[in-house]
């Protein structure tokens, strides 16, 4: 995965009707930490790293770098949001495109905050680098990711087995900003 490109990073904070996508800080360390150790938030992603592991490898401040964002919740990290380029893919409808990528604390699953807060990173993003395409990949067995999908607007454009697990791979469009 590469850099987005030409844009100018980091944005301003993209505000919600309730989070903040913003940059990565150093007080959000352990929630990364929480966010990769956690069994429930890594069921259909390969399984969770040994929190001892995370703990000794993590950045002070972690994940700084272009497409990176924190969804934070009244002054608190409960998620993040990845836009990366996925120049290795082992798709080739993929490869090359903008992969979008979401992790969330269980005890957050539910509300809608990972609908509002792709919705405004996808928002941005049309913004940014008008008119490219954004791909998502998730399980098929991941139902609430496959939903979320729909609701984003992403599209099926194939299906494939990879990590032992039946793979779905959309592709949406972000709007144009009006304007």
């Amino acid at each position: 995965m590469t850099e987005l490109g030409s844009v100018s990073w980091p944005p301003a904070p993209i505000r919600t009707e309730r989070l903040v996508l913003r940059e990565p800080e150093a007080r959000d360390r352990g929630v990364f930490i929480e966010l990769l150790a956690s069994p429930e938030v890594h069921t259909y992603l390969g399984g969770a790293r040994p929190r001892d592991d995370l703990e000794r490898e993590m950045p002070r401040v972690p994940e700084r770098w272009p497409g990176s964002f924190v969804v934070d919740l009244d002054g608190a990290m409960i998620g993040q949001i990845l836009l990366r380029r996925a120049t290795e893919h082992c798709r080739p409808a993929a490869a090359g495109n903008v992969d979008l990528g979401y992790l969330f604390l269980p005890r957050v699953w539910g509300y809608g905050y990972a609908a509002e807060a792709c919705a405004a990173a996808l928002a941005w993003f049309a913004g940014a680098l008008p008119g490219e395409p954004v791909v998502l990949t998730t399980q098929t067995a991941n139902v609430r990711s496959m939903r979320l999908a729909a609701r984003l607007g992403f599209t099926e454009v194939e299906r494939f087995r990879a990590w032992d697990a039946e793979q779905w791979l959309g592709r949406c469009s972000p709007a144009k900003p009006s304007g």
